[in-house]
């Protein structure tokens, strides 16, 4: 097996973010560090060490759903000792977000220990769709959607198309939904702000087939078989 791939499968992190552990020297296998891609283990003889401490494969695959409020760093910890999302969950396994939402947006999150599965649901060729629901200033018009659908250019990359829908609209304030496949940095904002209707309030409400639903702000539950089951399905196709 890979040494990234037995790394995102031990639970320590995603395959890509494994990766970058393995260039920065942090793994260590039967003594000797490896910072090189293309090491291959036997996971039943040789022996893996994440900055000093073994590493073994998780057996028991942990899948949860958070509504991350905001103020929470999407990641395990913070080297500003800021509130993390693995913080807000109460289980004893070691897991780690699939992905990433802004420190200021709320909305769905899924954590994991499945290496595997989190590479997939964020590999840029399963083009995962998101969908968010914000509140904008000033009134949404028609022109905006259009603008929205065509693919905008942010910071020099050009956006595949967008989906935006008016819930409602007046001078003030608008809401809408908005879907996107790709996962830029601040995208949504940054996005909103070239149409000149500054995002005000930001949730992630959609990843793929998979609803937020009425979890509240700060809870979280595990994944059921049938929603696991699903996604893997949707990353297949």
């Amino acid at each position: 097996m890979r040494l990234q791939k037995y790394l995102a499968e031990s639970g320590i992190a995603s395959r890509r973010k494994s990766e970058e552990y393995i260039r920065q020297g942090r793994i260590k296998v039967n003594g000797a560090v490896v910072n090189a891609m293309g090491c291959i283990i036997d996971e039943t003889k040789d022996r893996v060490e994440f900055d000093g401490k073994p590493v073994c494969v998780e057996r028991s695959k942990i899948y949860v759903l958070l509504n991350k409020p905001a103020g929470t760093i999407s990641s395990a910890k913070d080297e500003k000792n800021r509130r993390t999302v693995t913080s807000l969950i109460g289980v004893e396994e070691r897991i780690y977000p699939v992905g990433r939402l802004d420190y200021d947006t709320e909305g769905m999150l899924i954590l994991t220990n499945d290496g595997e599965f989190s590479y997939e649901m964020t590999h840029p060729s399963h083009e995962m769709t998101k969908t968010y629901f914000a509140k904008v200033k000033g009134k949404v018009e028609k022109t905006d959607i259009d603008i929205f659908q065509k693919g905008m250019v942010i910071d020099g990359y050009k956006l595949a198309p967008a989906v935006m829908e008016i819930i409602k609209a007046d001078n003030q304030l608008s809401e809408v939904r908005i879907t996107i496949r790709e996962g830029r940095n601040r995208q949504i904002r940054k996005m909103c702000d070239l149409i000149g209707h500054p995002v005000q309030y930001l949730s992630r409400i959609k990843i793929g087939n998979l609803n937020l639903g009425d979890l509240k702000t700060g809870k979280w539950r595990y994944l059921t078989e049938y929603e696991i089951r699903s996604l893997k399905e949707l990353i297949k196709k």
